[in-house]
Order: structure tokens, then sequence, then C-alpha cells
């Protein structure tokens, strides 16, 4: 269940989703917490770049196999401003990463993508637990993901 120690991870998240937009990315950011509540690594996402497999949550699935130990890695949580896709759900598990919490979900992103006439990305999208079903996974969070839903809407009308 998400609670009042979640959302200042949450916000951040929404904070490198938007630092994403202002260089020119699309809007995702991404937190990873130990058990303890340390902020260990955060990214946002990269694809603007060319390679559109440098999703926040794959990096830090990637940066967590390096530097946790397996223990240290299944007592982390991810935080996301929007959930992961197949591919990042799949790193998440192969390393595996604890909790999952998200902001936006990816029925609600694809629903916003559409409205704003958007094509459809080149992998299905996917619930988390479709791809990954033994992690812990809880969102969306209502009053953070209009947020979310506003920077799209920038990064997809140029404004």
């Amino acid at each position: 269940m998400i609670n009042e120690s979640d959302m200042p991870h949450l916000r951040r998240c929404v904070e490198l989703a938007t630092r994403a937009l202002e260089v020119g990315d699309e809007p995702f950011g991404s937190v990873l917490v130990s058990g303890d509540g340390a902020v260990l690594a955060e990214d946002h996402n990269r694809v603007a770049s060319g390679d559109r497999t440098q999703h926040p949550e794959f990096a830090l699935a990637r940066w967590s196999a390096g530097h946790l130990t397996p223990e240290e890695r299944a007592a982390a949580t991810v935080y996301t401003s929007g959930e992961h896709c197949p591919m990042c759900a799949a790193a998440h598990a192969w390393v595996g990463l604890g909790r999952i919490v998200y902001v936006a979900s990816s029925e609600q992103l694809a629903s916003w993508l559409s409205e704003l006439g958007v094509p459809p990305p080149p992998v299905r999208t996917l619930p988390i637990n479709e791809v990954a079903p033994g992690v812990q996974v809880e969102g969306p969070v209502p009053g953070l993901a209009d947020e979310v839903r506003r920077l799209h809407r920038r990064f997809y009308e140029g404004g």
C-alpha cells in the first residue's frame, strides 16, 4: 500500500520526468531506494539519443546488479513516474529487485497518447505482473498522475 513515506520518492520521479522533458526527452523518471529508505540511484529517460532501450527503470536494474547484493536488491523499491514497460519489468525481475511503485499506469499512458494521436509503441503495453508475476506492484497515484499526464501532453504537443 502506498503511504506517506513513498510520496517524496514519487514526487522526485515527477521531477526527474520534468528534467527529461526539459532536455528534450520523453518524460519518465525513476528512483531506486534501499530497504532502509536511502536513495541509492536515480535516472530519467534518455531515449532521445536514438537508443530506445535507455529507460530509467532498465538503467536502475543494471546499476543494482552491479552494486547491490541479491538481498539488498530484494529489499529495494523502484519508484517511477510511469509503470514499467515489458522490457523494464523483465530486467527488474531478472535482477531480483523488490517492490515497484509507479505514478501513472501503462493503461493510463496508452489512453493519454491515443487522445493525442500518438501511434502505439512497437512493444505491446502490458501490466508489470503480466511480465514479472512475482513482483509487488503498487500504483497509480491519482494526484501525481495528473502531473505526469501534463508532462506527456507538453512533450507531444511541443509545449
